[in-house]
């Protein structure tokens, strides 16, 4: 315990105390408050909140609004709440009691040690419960005085004998009294000797000085330790030093704390007499702050860890040790487990190493164990399969029955099983319709085979489309997919359809196209619609899901049940947790294991709705093609380089007779499956494929040259002018617009942007919110940064549509003053930056006349051209001109514009300011 001076200092919060509570009609003694006041600034354990107390008073006093009040009794009930309300501590109370004789309990350390020792023996109580779990009841908090004088009575019949216990149970239930000064002794019991560590501060104001209580190096008896379980009880009525104790071990998370939440005493109050009168005032003069939260447990009590009456919590704490005590062996079922079974074994070391080093303190109840477990695993293993759950009522893990999708060997069964399970049509248009309710056992060569190929391919053989309606399907068994989608394949091509790994049996099987099969082949050029519902499940997902993967149709409906996991449960023994562990994977033809989570249809809709959506969706289909072609006619036409729209024209071709295409079901995803695909290919984010039911307007229509009213909002709109520090000018504008609004609107222009900044000293230019706009005004816009001659080359534009070169220049005239070539200008970037923003921004930097700061530009497109594809309502945006630099000669790079200083969009301008004034201050140096 260190004890250190408190410097005195001058709170900073005013107390206006009570004062202007008072009845009007009252009558009062000033002195009263003044004597109150002075206590209260003697022996409040928080001075800092009695700032200017007195002066408030004499003020009040001063002025006459020191009312009296007659009845006494009213008196201190005025004050008491005058006093809490301004201090908001419940604990200072006033009252009169003319006949009030202070009464000293008798301290434990001033009682013969006869007494000492029976109190001690009727206020500590143990005993070792069922499973070796101690339970000790401590009414009372023995001080360091004490327990020094009593320590080998404690140690023989206390500590020694709860040392040996595998768990304890700490009721404090009951401690209404002790002393502050025993609190590093329990404390340093359940701690161990090293490192010591400062467990509380107590201020005590009449002294000025702060007790610091730390853990002890030795103690008398065995300590308990960090290891073991303690739980500690609390109540209503727990108060003071055991409120300590409590606090300290729950806040270091060395002990649950189960019951209620404790009174919220203090570390010490006095009632203290106001000199003159028969009025008292109780003051808490001394304070704890813990140096673990900052906080203290005085006047809001300890909140418990387990919210439950206090008559109940021991039961409550009995239940939760034996949680506790069982979780080594959870987590060891659990390592054996996920060690046996779990399929990704590269992962099992990292799970084993996680399970080993998790901290389980927080932990109350088996499904808060289940609950954290989950989450943990399922983080560090990154597979959703991999599933702790806490089984409410023991409820009974179901596993399925191996032998459930086993067929007959006689013909009859076999027809009659084909009969209940699968269903045959033929619909409108044409359209083959299968319903398969359950996958059995199949191979090639068998009897059931031949049976399906009779009654299942040969009337479908000839159909335009094909329906696979697995709407009803909740699984079955996997051998029979590689069959059936045998069926979907040429049979000249050899394709892997899906892999799958057995951690169990170890083994590896690829299930391949069958060279040969029963019945006709419905081959790879038809469509096929698969339907779905919330119910399909297990192996009907899996036929879905290598459906899409291997682009071989088309799925409609709602997403499945997502129940398809491949795993296996098991319940923990004497528990109600149940790890379910997946022991295969599942791995498609493009080498990726699929988790499950279901599988989401290409068409999301109602399951009952799937069938019309079909048509819909297969009339669509028709014309794919068409498009796709019409595309790459337009790019081979439009784009800017011809050998990479040739190259991405085959590519699209290429992507829909795979099936890339199957997946697209109306204009929107077509658009989008286009634009990925154009981009992907040619490395040129500007190809644009998009929907639009109405005909875009072009980009390039002659603009409208404002009316003279008009003038002056589109300059509020487009510029923002600023005379910054050291006579340098700052220009934003948002938009590129057409040259001949700028010449319209020029004297304008001139008059309330232009002439205020040409005279600067440097210039910075605000590019970072302009997105773009008309290209035809870069070359004006430029001329004001060059001297009249010679005309500067800026770039040279090659346009793909015309086959036309031209070289842009600057001009040789504009209208008002040059900003010329010598004074230094700055432009500012962002990733926002785009289109004809960009193209005169690196007009600029390739001609060495500006500083870029920002960030990257976009690389947007000085001209695209916007194309409606075919007849429909989709449309191609497709770049048109390339922009050759004046320098090298080059095109220019489509990844926009690297600045000279990188700096984020937000930071741009600040570093603007501060490279202006580095190069002027160096300047200023060199003459």
């Amino acid at each position: 315990m260190k004890t250190s001076a408190m410097a005195h200092h001058t709170p900073p919060l005013l107390l206006m105390l009570l004062l202007c509570t008072l009845s009007v009609n009252s009558s009062f003694q000033p002195a009263l408050v003044l004597e109150m006041a002075k206590i209260l600034l003697e022996n409040y354990c928080f001075p800092e909140n009695l700032v200017g107390m007195e002066e408030a008073i004499q003020q009040v006093i001063n002025s006459g609004e020191i009312l009296q009040i007659s009845d006494r009794k009213t008196l201190a009930s005025v004050l008491t709440n005058g006093v809490q309300g301004a201090l908001n501590d419940p604990r200072l109370t006033v009252s009169y009691e003319p006949n009030f004789v202070p009464v000293m309990p008798q301290m434990l350390p001033s009682l013969p040690i006869e007494q000492q020792i029976w109190l001690v023996r009727n206020s500590v109580k143990l005993d070792i419960l069922d499973n070796n779990v101690g339970y000790l009841r401590m009414d009372r908090i023995v001080g360091e005085e004490t327990a020094t004088k009593l320590g080998s009575l404690l140690r023989d019949n206390i500590w020694d004998k709860v040392a040996r216990t595998s768990s304890l149970i700490l009721d404090l239930r009951y401690s209404t009294a002790g002393e502050l000064s025993g609190v590093p002794f329990i404390i340093s019991y359940f701690s161990d000797p090293e490192p010591l560590f400062h467990i509380d501060a107590v201020y005590d104001r009449p002294s000025n000085t702060t007790k610091e209580l730390w853990t002890m190096p030795s103690i008398m008896g065995e300590r308990y330790g960090k290891k073991k379980d303690l739980i500690i009880l609390t109540s209503k009525r727990t108060m003071g030093a055991a409120e300590a104790v409590a606090y300290i071990l729950k806040n270091l998370k060395r002990a649950i704390t189960v019951g209620e939440r404790s009174a919220g005493g203090s570390v010490k109050v006095q009632k203290i007499r106001i000199p003159q009168s028969e009025f008292y005032i109780t003051v808490p003069v001394a304070r704890s702050v813990s140096p673990i939260t900052g906080h203290s447990w005085e006047v809001s009590g300890v909140s418990p860890t387990v919210n439950i009456l206090a008559k109940e919590a021991v039961a409550k704490a009995k239940s939760l040790l034996a949680v506790r005590s069982a979780i080594p062996k959870v987590v060891q079922s659990i390592a054996d487990v996920i060690r046996r079974f779990y399929v990704f074994t590269d992962r099992v070391p990292a799970l084993l190493q996680y399970l080993q080093s998790t901290d389980f303190f927080s932990v109350i109840s088996e499904e808060d164990l289940a609950v954290r477990l989950n989450q943990d695993l399922q983080t560090v293993s990154e597979d959703p399969r991999l599933i702790i759950k806490y089984m409410q009522d023991n409820a009974a893990i179901l596993e399925e029955d191996p032998e459930l999708y086993n067929i007959p060997d006689d013909l009859e069964s076999l027809k009659k099983l084909v009969d209940t399970t699968i269903k045959v049509e033929i619909l409108l248009n044409n359209t083959g319709y299968l319903r398969i309710d359950k996958f059995v056992k199949s191979y090639a060569g068998t009897k059931l085979e031949e049976l399906m190929a009779k009654k299942v391919w040969d009337p479908l053989k000839d159909t335009n489309n094909l329906i696979i309606d697995l709407r009803y399907n909740t699984g079955g068994s996997s051998t029979s997919l590689a069959l059936i989608l045998s069926y979907l394949q040429d049979t000249s091509q050899k394709r892997n359809f899906f892999t799958i790994y057995d951690q169990i049996q170890n083994t590896t099987i690829e299930y391949d196209s069958l060279p040969q099969i029963a019945g006709p082949t419905y081959g790879s050029k038809r469509g096929v619609y698969v339907l779905t519902s919330y119910d399909t499940a297990s192996t009907g997902e899996e036929f879905a899901y290598l459906i899409q993967s291997l682009h071989r149709g088309t799925v409609i409906g709602e997403i499945t049940s997502g129940t398809l996991m491949h795993a296996k449960s098991f319940q923990i023994e004497g528990m109600s947790i149940a790890i379910t562990v997946p022991f295969i994977n599942f791995v498609d033809n493009n080498g990726e294991c699929w988790l499950g989570g279901g599988v989401v249809p290409d068409a999301i809709g109602l399951a009952e709705e799937a069938v019309e959506h079909v048509y819909e969706i297969a009339d669509f289909h028709q014309g794919l093609k068409f498009l796709i072609e019409e595309t790459g006619e337009l790019l081979e036409k439009h784009y800017t380089s011809h050998d990479v729209a040739l190259m991405a024209s085959k590519v699209l071709l290429s992507k829909w007779a795979e099936g890339i295409y199957r997946s697209v079901v109306d204009f929107e995803s077509l658009a989008s499956q286009l634009t990925a695909d154009l981009q992907e290919t040619s490395g040129d984010h500007r190809l644009h494929v998009f929907h639009c039911d109405v005909e875009p307007e072009s980009l390039h229509d002659v603009p409208k040259i404002p009316t003279a009213e008009e003038v002056g909002h589109i300059i509020d709109a487009l510029f923002k002018i600023e005379l910054l520090p050291g006579n340098v000018g700052y220009v934003r504008f948002n938009m590129m617009a057409d040259v001949e609004v700028v010449k319209a609107i020029g004297p304008q222009l001139i008059k309330l942007v232009w002439s205020k900044i040409v005279n600067t000293d440097a210039l910075i230019i605000d590019m970072r919110y302009n997105t773009g706009g008309y290209s035809t005004a870069i070359p004006l816009l430029c001329t004001y940064f060059f001297d009249a001659q010679p005309l500067r080359h800026l770039y040279t534009v090659f346009d793909r549509t015309t086959t036309t070169t031209t070289e842009v220049m600057t001009l040789p005239q504009v209208r008002g003053p040059r900003y010329g070539s010598s004074k230094d200008v700055y432009i500012l970037t962002s990733q926002m930056t785009g289109s004809a923003a960009e193209v005169f921004t690196r007009s600029m930097k390739d001609l060495n006349r500006a500083t870029i700061i920002g960030e990257p530009t976009m690389g947007g497109s000085l001209s695209s051209g916007t194309y409606q594809i075919g007849d429909s309502v989709l449309y191609a945006s497709i770049p048109n001109q390339v922009v050759l630099s004046a320098i090298t000669g080059k095109e220019w790079s489509i990844l926009g514009v690297e600045p000279h200083v990188i700096a984020q969009a937000n930071d741009a301008l600040t570093v603007a300011q501060r490279l202006i004034a580095a190069r002027h201050l160096k300047r200023a140096q060199g003459k």
